[in-house]
């Protein structure tokens, strides 16, 4: 069984960042022959790594911290107005959790939207093996939750379970639905989920101030940030 002292870890060379232009990013990777098993992916999570199908991983970049991992503790969130109104607008919607397996609706829905939101992006063009390994390699602990509207599918959150929290993994949804905010529904849906399961984090990922596409994480208060291995609130 792997723990933390065990575990081995490996380094990629630098590499162009996906995030911030005319950066070099360098990535650490748990060694992917380890067991993790809940308790140790939790430990993880707690220490700012996050999970991309069977690989755990964390950036670790030459003279940049730009990437600040982030979880919201549940029981303390405090919607904005804007939020409030996206919850109450999308209170049609159906909610029904899937297994992680293959759908054909699901990748057909995440093709439009890596193509029509994230041209720009390192997962453009969507492929298939690309999907499967992101998103269908996955934990028992994993759920996909759809999102629909009169059995049409709207969204997908695809969740981990670990033992203080949900990690949300990713998220992709209808891009013609603006006015539904869809993105801002799923993180609203998991915290909603988590406090229902008394569980007291939603784990988000990382934040980073100057990109747009992962600054949004702050809207979300009170929010938590993980400095020097320390979780503090801001």
């Amino acid at each position: 069984m792997s723990n933390m002292r065990t575990l081995v870890f490996y380094a990629t060379p630098e590499h162009p960042c996906s995030y911030l232009e005319d950066r070099l990013a360098t990535t650490m990777f748990v060694d992917p022959k380890a067991n993790v098993d809940q308790t140790l992916y939790t430990r993880l999570s707690q220490l700012g790594f996050r999970r991309s199908g069977h690989h755990y991983y964390k950036p670790r970049c030459n003279g940049c911290n730009a990437c600040i991992p982030v979880r919201i503790p549940v029981e303390k969130f405090e919607p904005s107005r804007s939020q409030t109104r996206t919850w109450n607008k999308n209170q049609d919607l159906e909610v029904i959790r899937c297994e992680p397996r293959f759908y054909q609706d699901h990748f057909s829905l995440y093709q439009r939207y890596i193509n029509e939101r994230h041209r720009d992006g390192d997962m453009f063009p969507p492929t298939l093996d690309q999907y499967e390994s992101f998103l269908l390699e996955s934990r028992k602990e994993t759920q996909f939750v759809e999102f629909r509207y009169e059995s049409k599918l709207m969204g997908v959150a695809v969740t981990d379970t670990t033992e203080d929290g949900l990690s949300s993994i990713y998220t992709f949804f209808d891009p013609a639905e603006t006015k539904r905010a869809l993105g801002v529904f799923g993180i609203l849906w998991q915290i909603e989920e988590a406090k229902r399961r008394h569980l007291p984090y939603l784990y988000l990922g990382y934040w980073i101030r100057n990109c747009d596409k992962m600054s949004y994480k702050t809207n979300y208060r009170p929010i938590e940030v993980l400095v020097r291995d320390n979780w503090v609130s801001i």
